[in-house]
């Protein structure tokens, strides 16, 4: 296992140094890309900053979000114009039970992975190992746990217990979405669905690369749904990641919705060796999303902020 890990380091930051010498045309997407940075911070607290599951952006205190996979929270200032100005590292937390909320987390932290900021301030969390949902106080206290749909309650529904929910959004119309990583075993590997918490589902198709899987979903302007989807299947085969719309507003009567491809970023063809697992509208049309270094500090944990063209 630590010779795996050597050697997926090893492989990652060659791929970094490549990367830096090959000029990329991205404009031939439907996105543009505005800023790119690198997030290397200090540990705070005796934290360390990294292995980044998700983000959320605040846009009235102009604060970014990020909850990491080993029960981490962090809160960064971050103003988002033409560029990605004044990245300043302001906290760092730990997410840790609350004894007085009824739930059947066994676990000592949370395995954190979605995060979402609603209308109303909330900070909202989806979690996996056991799966769930939770609104956090700015300092990372749990206030609530919220009920899933029945067949998200259940351990057993889902792939494994890596594969839960990973992705969560807050819709001014159907409230908390999530989604899980892999479809349900229930369904085929290529219908992932978005589910509100009140039982409404959306069906779409993953792309066919090996192992597609859902990693962030994100409302857009028009209340239909941007996802990001990683597809992975081994050290020497590439990361690919792929931004999609689903359209909430067109879908057939068995809930099956229109999808459009907008991007994708491929690490053997100079993107990277980024896994990027977040995502946050930050502004009208404007993004960014975060990749996800799995903790370890010799990788990169890396923010693009991108506008997606309208069409003309």
């Amino acid at each position: 296992m630590k010779k795996n890990i050597f050697l997926f380091i090893i492989l990652s930051i060659a791929i970094l140094f490549i990367t830096m010498l090959i000029v990329k045309d991205r404009q031939n997407h439907k996105i543009t890309i505005l800023d790119e940075r690198y997030l290397v911070y200090p540990d705070k607290k005796g934290i360390s900053f990294g292995g980044i599951s998700d983000i959320a952006y605040d846009v009235k205190n102009r604060q970014l979000y990020l909850v990491g996979d080993r029960s981490t929270f962090f809160t960064l200032s971050a103003t988002f114009t033409e560029k990605i100005e004044g990245l300043d590292y302001l906290s760092s937390y730990k997410i840790l039970r609350n004894d007085n909320l009824k739930d059947k987390y066994d676990l000592k932290t949370y395995d954190t992975e979605g995060l979402t900021f609603t209308s109303n301030n909330k900070i909202l969390v989806a979690h996996e190992r056991i799966a769930g949902v939770l609104e956090l106080s700015p300092t990372a206290k749990i206030i609530k746990n919220y009920n899933l749909p029945k067949k998200l309650q259940k351990d057993e529904n889902y792939r494994n217990r890596n594969k839960m929910l990973e992705s969560i959004a807050y819709h001014k119309k159907y409230g908390i979405l999530v989604a899980s990583e892999y479809p349900l075993k229930e369904d085929k590997m290529r219908k992932q669905t978005i589910y509100s918490l009140d039982g409404k589902e959306w069906h779409f198709e993953s792309e066919k690369h090996q192992n597609s899987a859902i990693t962030s979903i994100e409302v857009m302007d028009d209340e239909n749904i941007l996802v990001l989807e990683r597809s992975y299947s081994g050290y020497l085969k590439p990361i690919r990641m792929i931004l999609k719309k689903v359209y909430l507003d067109n879908c057939d009567e068995n809930n099956n919705c229109k999808s459009e491809y907008l991007a994708s970023f491929n690490s053997l063809k100079g993107d990277g060796f980024n896994n990027f697992e977040g995502l946050t509208k930050v502004s009208k049309g404007k993004y960014v999303m975060v990749s996800d270094n799995n903790g370890y500090r010799l990788l990169p944990t890396k923010l693009i902020y991108f506008k997606i063209k309208e069409d003309k």
